[in-house]
This record gives structure tokens, C-alpha cells and sequence, in this order.
């Protein structure tokens, strides 16, 4: 009591201040008196009365005390009575906490902030009350006001929470993945020529042996997949409803339900994430079942990864991270942590595969894929790590990046050993292109429309030990054109070997030729020839000529001889000169040997005719060329044989036994060579 008349002393001599001092007394003693709101009603009575004596103008502090709790019962009352009408009945004499949580859940009415306006803008109002209430009971001390203000928002608060997985579940826009597909701009990349042989397997060919009934097969294609344009976009939620999810987040914040809110957030969408993923057909798979997939079907799911990341990135989580900043504009820790949570999946679950890849079987026909995959990558992680601002996400990103990278480089080093060392004891039998090259060189030139990534890759570990002399000083620095040049060099010797399985000394020389100019003419037709050069296609083209000369060397030189006047006794002319007597023994013994040079002349001819309509040389201007060589040099020395001889062998018996061919006639066999004529058996007469 003595603290008591302490107080009141200290109000007594600040009311003798002066009147100007009458609102601070008057305040003061307000003050004291809210402090007692929780002493004993009769120590709170005596106080009063001792202020009133004091001072009348101290008389009416009790009932300005009054009035103003009544004022704040009055605005609870109110708000509650909104409150419980959405969550427990009408009966807005349910005031306690105990009583409001009995009927929790249980009323007939639903909060919907977009079927029922009023009725939502009613209940928002009143749960801005009650948080109003609260701060303002802050100050006070009315324990069984702040009691019954806490239990209010809380049945509000689960109100709304309800209500905000509503509205973003009913509003969720299913994702139309045709329009995506179809506004990517795709390239594909030719990969094959048609006529690849289905057995060449150490490189993993893919080859599609069905094709029509004539044994052709559909050129095969890789795919490389396509780009987003910068101004695509899609709705993630109906735009109608976001003003309500963010009304409802405002409010859910503000009164201190922010985990609440984004936890219910975060799980929903990260739902609708889940479900956009499989859409695109991205699948959840472990590494160990990635690993026991078969290459067409793996082949089939990178691709579609491939499209998905960038579909992801660029669309899903664009359209994700404006839908937070949106949702939760009044909160920047809520839209980080919302948009971490709820992407945090779908970006994982696409890593985990490109990871289960990077480490997986490396074979040179996943080099492409996996370039795809680290482009598509490379091309939309600085956009993940500028949205994604968890460190773990952007490390895992970052690393798989760099497997990825690994994956692509040690695959083709791979790719080049598989070159150096492939030994396949099966030649072709007629001497056409081997598959080994068309596959290498188509190989090749893929590799090419990669330069700029493979480039990089390779420039890292990559070391001058090789021999790049032929390159030019500018092709030199570039690691991709050394790595080019020894792998073709490789390819050469190999080329080299595989001609030595060939017994014939001229399809030794049509084999080579063939190939070599196969590989010219695909280094001519792509960006090869920009890292190759000039110089090196001068001078595969001087080794075509030599080819060729060998063939014409191997093949033609028996057939040659047979022609030649000095592997004949007697007169190099075959017959007696002017004015020249011979013996009868001598001149039958010339006709003899006469006869038995056409009869080896024709023995060879055919011969080589039957063997060589066989051989194969696909290219027509070099088959027409290689024509023309044998023309050139074969038909003027049979004709000059033939003007000189035949007067001796026609007119007697048998002659057409030995001349069966005239010149022409062996210029017209000519068109039937090379064309990989497995039935020919000997010359067909075409003239009498």
C-alpha cells in the first residue's frame, strides 16, 4: 500500500504543474491504472478512489478504462462472429477457445474466395481485425483477450490454409506438351548413307536392315533436337487466381503462418512439377536402372531429357519463379524458400539421369546424345543458378555438367581407339567401300557440327603429340583439327591393312581407291575440308591417280602382253615383208603362234571381264573415269593387234575360234564393269 501512495503522490504533484500538464496527469493515471488490469479487483477500486480524491477531474478514469475495453470486446466479438460463421455454425456466442475448437471443421459453409466475393472480402477483414486486435493487445495486458484473439486466427488461419491448396490445385493449368514440342525448332543431322551393312558392330551401328522388299534401307538421321524461342511461355496457375492465393499469403504471413503457407504451397507444386515431367516423359529412375536400359530405349529417353531440360528450365521453372515473386511480393524469404522447395525435385530427378548417363558404358554412337545433353545443359544452367539460389542444387548442376563433359570426352577418345584398332577380317568382296569407313566418316562429320563444344572439351587435356605438320599454322592451335587429322590418318592405315586381306593386286588398288575416294568426297561436301585443308585433299586426289594406275598395272598388264609384237618369233609384224619369200614351215609355225597369242588374249580378256563385272565402284564419275583409263589404254593396242593379224587367222578353219572380239566389240564390254555383277560369266558376242 505504501507503493501505492507513492504513485498517488507523484500524480499529485504532477497535477499541481498546471493546467497545460492535465493531459499528461490524465494519461499517467490511465497508464497505472491498465497496469493493475491483473492485481485484485479491490486493490484496482482503491486505486481508483484514491486518484479521484485527489482530483475530480481523476473521477471518470474508471470509466474511460470501461469503455475502451468494451470497444476492443466489441471488435473481437465481431470478428469472431465472422470467424465462426465459416468454421463452426452461426452461434456467435461460442467465445471461447475451448468452445470454438469443439466445433472446428464442422460447418456447413465453405470459404471460397472465388465463388463467394463478399462473403471472402467479409472473412479477410476479419481476420485483418483479429491481426490488428493482436497488435494492439500487444500493449496491453488482457490475457483473456489475446487468449481468445489467438484461437480465432488460428481457426482462421486453417480456414485459409485450406483454402490456398484449393485454389492452387483447382487452378493448376495442365501442361500441353504438343505446343511445347511444336515450337521447337529441331535439326536433324544426317548420319548414314543408306547402305550401312547391319553386321559392322564394333562401333554400335544402328542400322535398319527391313526397309522395302529390294533390301534398301531409310537413311538414318540423328536428331539433334530443337531450341526454345525467348518469348515462349505457359500459365502455370489460372492468372484469375493468383490475386487470391496472394491475398491469402499476405495474411497467412502477417499473422505468422508463413511456414504454413509455403509448406502447403511447396507441396502442390511441387506436385504439378512431378507431374509435368511426366508429361514430358521424363521418368524417375535410379542409376541402377538407368544402367539395364538397352541403347534404343536409352537413346529414346535422352532425347526426350534433352528437350525437358530445356523445357524445364526456360518454361516450368521461369514460369515457377514468376508465380512466387507474385504470390508472395510482400516476402522476399518466402519467395526464395518457396520456389527452392518446390523446384528442388524437378530439378534433382533431371540430374540424377544426365548423372546416370555421364557414368554409364561409354560407345562411340552415345557420343551425340550425350554432346545433346551437355548443350542442352550447358545452354540453361547460368538461368537455373540465377533462380536457384540453393548452393546444393547449383553444385549438383555444375557437377553434372562437368560429367557429362568427361562422358563426351572419353567417349571419343574411345571412338578413336575403336578407329586405330579395328581389325575385322571380313573384307568386302568386291572391293566397294567398306563399312567401317562410311560409318567413320559419316561419324566424322557429325563430329563437326559439334566443333564448337568438342572444342572446348578437348582443349583441356588435349597435348601436342601428335604429328600435325600437314595442318596450317591457324589449324594447328585448334585441338578438334589434330584430333581430326590422326584420327583420319588412322583410318587410312587401317584402310591399308583391310586391302592386304585381297589377293588380286587390282582390287588391292580399286578397293583403295574406292574408299579413299569416298573419304575425299565426304571431306569435300562437309566442314571437314575447312579443318583438313587444301593440301590434304590435293593430295588424297594425287593418291586416287595412283590407285588407279596400279589397278590398270595389276589387271591389264597380262592381257597387254598377249599384244605385244616380241613375244612372238619371227617378224614383229606377223608376216613376211614385201617381196619376202617364207618357208611353209615357218609361216605355219608364225599363224600357230599368231593363234595362240589371240587365243591368250581372249582367255585374259575374259577372264578379267568375269572378275571385274563383278567388282564395285559406286561413285559413276570415278567408275566412268576408271572406264576410260582401261579404254584408253587397251582398245588402241588391241585394235593396232588386231588391223595387223586378222588377214592371217580369217579365212581359215576355225577362225572365229580365235578372233572372237573385235575392237568395238571390246569397247561396248567396257560399261559392263564394276558394276558388282555377280552373274556374268564370260562376254556376250555383240557383233558379228
Amino acid at each position: 500500500m505504501a507503493a501505492t501512495t507513492t504513485t498517488a503522490a507523484s500524480v499529485s504533484a504532477a497535477g499541481a504543474g498546471g493546467a497545460g500538464a492535465e493531459d499528461r496527469v490524465l494519461a499517467t493515471a490511465q497508464q497505472i491504472v491498465k497496469s493493475l488490469n491483473n492485481a485484485p479487483k479491490d486493490v484496482r477500486d482503491d486505486m481508483l478512489l484514491i486518484f479521484s480524491s485527489f482530483d475530480n477531474r481523476l473521477s471518470n478514469i474508471k470509466t474511460v478504462m470501461t469503455d475502451q475495453n468494451d470497444a476492443l470486446l466489441a471488435r473481437l466479438e465481431a470478428a469472431e462472429t465472422v470467424i465462426h460463421r465459416w468454421d463452426g455454425g452461426n452461434d456467435s456466442s461460442r467465445h471461447s477457445s475451448s468452445s470454438s475448437s469443439n466445433h472446428h471443421r464442422c460447418s456447413s459453409f465453405s470459404l471460397s474466395l472465388d465463388e463467394s466475393p463478399e462473403e471472402a472480402t467479409e472473412f479477410l477483414s476479419a481476420v485483418d481485425e483479429i491481426i490488428s486486435l493482436l497488435e494492439d493487445l500487444s500493449s496491453e495486458n488482457k490475457p483473456d483477450l489475446v487468449d481468445r484473439a489467438d484461437s480465432a486466427l488460428q481457426m482462421a488461419m486453417s480456414q485459409l490454409e485450406d483454402e490456398f491448396r484449393r485454389i492452387l490445385i483447382r487452378n493448376t493449368v495442365p501442361l500441353d506438351a504438343e505446343r511445347l514440342y511444336g515450337s521447337m525448332r529441331r535439326v536433324s543431322l544426317s548420319f548414314a548413307d543408306g547402305d550401312v551393312v547391319e553386321d559392322f558392330e564394333n562401333f554400335g551401328l544402328v542400322a535398319d536392315g527391313e526397309g522395302s522388299g529390294n533390301g534398301s534401307r531409310r537413311r538414318l538421321f540423328h536428331e539433334r533436337g530443337g531450341s526454345i524461342g525467348c518469348d515462349l511461355w505457359v500459365d502455370l496457375i489460372n492468372p484469375t487466381a493468383v490475386e487470391d492465393l496472394r491475398e491469402i499469403a499476405e495474411r497467412m504471413i502477417r499473422a505468422g503462418y508463413e511456414k504454413e503457407c509455403v509448406q502447403v504451397y511447396s507441396t502442390v507444386r511441387r506436385e504439378a512439377l512431378d507431374e509435368c515431367l511426366a508429361i514430358l516423359d521424363v521418368e524417375k529412375l535410379s542409376i541402377e536402372e538407368v544402367q539395364k536400359i538397352d541403347w534404343r530405349s536409352m537413346d529414346e529417353k535422352m532425347k526426350k531429357w534433352i528437350q525437358a531440360v530445356k523445357i524445364a528450365v526456360r518454361v516450368l521453372l521461369a514460369g515457377e519463379k514468376k508465380l512466387c515473386d507474385e504470390i508472395f511480393s510482400g516476402s522476399e524469404s518466402s519467395r526464395e524458400v518457396c520456389f527452392n522447395e518446390t523446384t528442388k525435385s524437378c530439378v534433382m530427378q533431371m540430374l540424377n539421369f544426365g548423372e546416370a548417363v555421364a557414368i554409364g558404358k561409354r560407345s562411340p554412337e552415345k557420343l551425340f546424345r550425350i554432346l545433346d545433353m551437355y548443350d542442352a545443359l550447358a545452354n540453361v544452367v547460368q538461368c537455373l543458378e540465377l533462380m536457384v539460389t540453393d548452393e546444393f542444387v547449383c553444385n549438383e548442376a555444375r557437377g553434372v555438367l562437368e560429367a557429362l563433359g568427361d562422358a563426351a570426352r572419353g567417349t571419343f577418345v574411345e571412338f578413336e581407339s575403336n578407329v586405330r584398332d579395328e581389325t575385322s577380317k571380313k573384307p568386302t568382296t568386291n572391293g566397294e567401300v567398306h563399312p567401317m569407313i562410311r560409318y567413320v566418316m559419316n561419324y566424322m562429320k557429325l563430329i563437326v557440327d559439334y566443333a564448337a563444344t568438342l572444342e572446348s572439351l578437348l582443349e583441356k587435356d588435349e597435348e601436342a603429340d601428335g604429328d600435325s605438320s600437314t595442318l596450317t599454322e591457324e589449324m594447328s592451335k585448334s585441338a578438334l583439327a589434330k584430333r581430326m587429322l590422326r584420327l583420319i590418318t588412322s583410318l587410312e592405315s587401317n584402310l591399308e591393312e583391310k586391302s592386304k586381306l585381297y589377293e588380286d593386286g587390282g582390287l588391292q588398288n580399286v578397293f583403295l581407291m574406292n574408299n579413299i575416294y569416298y573419304v575425299v568426297q565426304k571431306v569435300k561436301d562437309s566442314e571437314l575440308g575447312k579443318l583438313l585443308g587444301d593440301d590434304w585433299v590435293r593430295k588424297r586426289r594425287g593418291q586416287i591417280r595412283q590407285y588407279a594406275t596400279g589397278y590398270l598395272r595389276a589387271s591389264w598388264s597380262k592381257v597387254l602382253s598377249a599384244l605385244r609384237d616380241e613375244n612372238m618369233g619371227g617378224s614383229s609384224s606377223g608376216s613376211p615383208s614385201y617381196g619376202q619369200r617364207s618357208s611353209g614351215s615357218s609361216s605355219s609355225a608364225s599363224k600357230v603362234a599368231l593363234k595362240e597369242r589371240f587365243r591368250g588374249f581372249n582367255a585374259s580378256f575374259e577372264e578379267l571381264y568375269r572378275l571385274q563385272t563383278a567388282w564395285k565402284v559406286p561413285d559413276p564419275q570415278l567408275r566412268e573415269e576408271l572406264r576410260i583409263s582401261i579404254s584408253e589404254k587397251v582398245i588402241p593396242a588391241y585394235r593396232a593387234f588386231f588391223g595387223r593379224n586378222k588377214s592371217q587367222i580369217e579365212g581359215g578353219r576355225h577362225a572365229g575360234k580365235y578372233i572372237k572380239y573385235t575392237p568395238d566389240d571390246l569397247e561396248s564390254y567396257l560399261p559392263d564393269l564394276f558394276e558388282g555383277n555377280q552373274l556374268v560369266i564370260h562376254p556376250r558376242r555383240k557383233s558379228s
